[in-house]
């Protein structure tokens, strides 16, 4: 039998609702602790209860000192598999930090619920016992970090937030989930190529993230950018933005403040195509980063990554193609 570390972070897994208020928080005890009892004929569980934060709590730092916490743990025992609970409104973003920074080949998964534990329907304790499944198997080593939901295995790098409620909101846009969790066993159909791995003691450099609109002028980015180390902006289609908005870019540009451009669409990838104005080729050619897929805030965390090894805008255009 396997043995896996379970890691509680908080978040709507960790929640219940008051009936009275119909509000949802947290609670004294886990409310997944029955649910762990369940879960010896899998695998040989150890509890760690390492913060209990809601997730839009939960910050770049909380992210990277999650990641030494495992890093440690697995150092000082045999792990076969990780499992983290984790609020879901960040959670693609704490899972996306770990998948750049942890150097281990184990299985680490993150999952989540979306309805609290008194809630009808809640999907935590399934959840969780679906990513331990996961976390056991020998095909989910070296894949990086997946995050398991509602019977789907994503990776780090593709999945999001796709609705505001739904138990099935994490989706991956374009590629689809990796495997699923079905009563027999579990089934990986796509293995996903790994990116850089990166070695990161903290984050020091303040990255900002704007979306671009129609008829966008250059104050509002102006006036986020002062004092910016890196601007990751969610651009319009294939990677263009309004012309009125080019002297601001360029200014960052000639600063060598590093510019990354993803798309405001869930599905595509920015690219250098159009020559107009503020057009992809236009904003290439002065010196704009694009990126291969990222959604915005996975951009900027990589921005912000990457900005601890390397301010070298040849560099930086390199490792987000990867």
């Amino acid at each position: 039998m396997k043995k896996v570390l379970l890691i509680h972070t908080g978040g709507t897994i960790a929640m219940e609702e008051n009936k009275t208020t119909g509000g949802v928080n947290t609670k004294e005890t886990h409310p997944l602790e029955a649910t762990i009892a369940e879960l010896s004929d899998i695998a040989e569980i150890t509890v760690k209860n390492y913060v209990n934060l809601p997730s839009p709590h939960i910050t770049p730092a909380h992210m990277l000192e999650l990641a030494k916490f495992i890093s440690d743990e697995t150092n000082s025992d045999q792990y076969e598999g990780i499992v983290i609970t984790h609020g879901t409104d960040t959670l693609e973003e704490t899972a996306y930090v770990l998948d750049l920074v942890l150097q281990t080949s184990i299985p680490v998964i993150v999952t989540g619920a979306m309805r609290s534990s008194n809630e009808h329907g809640s999907d935590g304790p399934y959840n969780l016992i679906s990513s331990v499944r996961v976390a056991c198997e020998d095909q989910s080593l070296g894949k990086g970090v997946l995050v398991v939901f509602n019977d789907e295995i994503h990776s780090a790098k593709n999945v999001t937030k796709t609705h505001t409620s739904n138990i099935a909101t994490f989706q991956s846009p374009q590629y689809g989930p990796i495997g699923i969790v079905t009563k027999r066993g579990v089934l990986f159909h796509h293995t996903p190529l790994r990116s850089s791995r990166f070695h990161v003691k903290d984050f020091s450099k303040n990255v900002i993230l704007l979306k671009a609109y129609a008829g966008m002028d250059g104050n509002l980015i102006k006036a986020s950018a002062n004092g910016a180390d890196g601007v990751v902006i969610e651009a319009l289609g294939q990677g263009n933005m309004p012309p009125a908005t080019v002297p601001a870019l360029k200014d960052l540009i000639s600063r060598e403040v590093p510019v990354v451009l993803v798309s405001r669409c869930f599905n595509g990838i920015a690219q250098d195509i159009y020559s107009y104005e503020g057009g992809g080729k236009h904003l290439k050619e002065l010196g704009v980063i694009f990126s291969n897929g990222l959604n915005g805030q996975k951009a900027r965390l990589k921005l912000m990554i990457a900005l601890e090894n390397t301010s070298e805008s040849a560099k930086l255009q390199q490792l987000f193609l990867e």
